[in-house]
């Protein structure tokens, strides 16, 4: 796929408008030519479209004249890189240690059935997605997850229906 097509709305993914299409393209030429620059321009063409799918991975490749599998290898490596597009509401739940310890498996297992999803995924409306990330740096508050910016704190599994419906309703305004 080239340039001239990537990013138009091909049947395989995602429309970007012109001015989110311009964004990365300046993106792509602030880092052109630059050695080892591949990360960074990942992570600012994440900014500007929320995630990587094929198609903006292309546009990458080909405007850091970089192969695409090195692209996509970093992509995947990453856990910061996602492939998928990302909820309005990204929940991240803490495996570190103290919370697995403390009823993490059984907040994820919850947050599960609630959202109808699995870890790394977003739920159909778009308003969800779920990740599990290592340690979210609140050992003592475990188990935890964060909602945004938001810290939920000891967090037990009959609190989890009760903590998504707020957001919801926030949603509905």
């Amino acid at each position: 796929m080239s340039q001239a097509t990537c990013c138009k709305g091909s049947a395989h993914g995602t429309a970007l408008d012109e001015a989110k299409l311009a964004a990365l393209d300046a993106v792509i030429a602030k880092y052109r030519g630059s050695p080892g620059a591949l990360i960074s321009a990942l992570h600012e063409a994440q900014e500007v479209v929320g995630y990587l799918p094929q198609e903006v991975q292309v546009r990458v490749a080909e405007g850091l004249g970089v192969p695409l599998s090195e692209v996509y290898g970093v992509v995947s490596f990453y856990a910061l890189f996602s492939m998928k597009p990302k909820g309005r509401f990204k929940i991240s739940l803490c495996k570190g240690t103290a919370c697995y310890v403390r009823g993490a498996p059984h907040v994820l297992e919850r947050l599960e059935k609630e959202l109808g999803i699995t870890a790394g995924d977003t739920t159909d409306d778009g308003m969800f997605s779920l990740d599990v990330v290592r340690c979210l740096g609140a050992c003592g508050l475990g188990p935890v997850i964060t909602i945004n910016e938001d810290v939920h704190a000891r967090l037990k599994p009959d609190r989890v229906p009760g903590v998504l419906e707020a957001y919801r309703r926030a949603d509905r305004g």
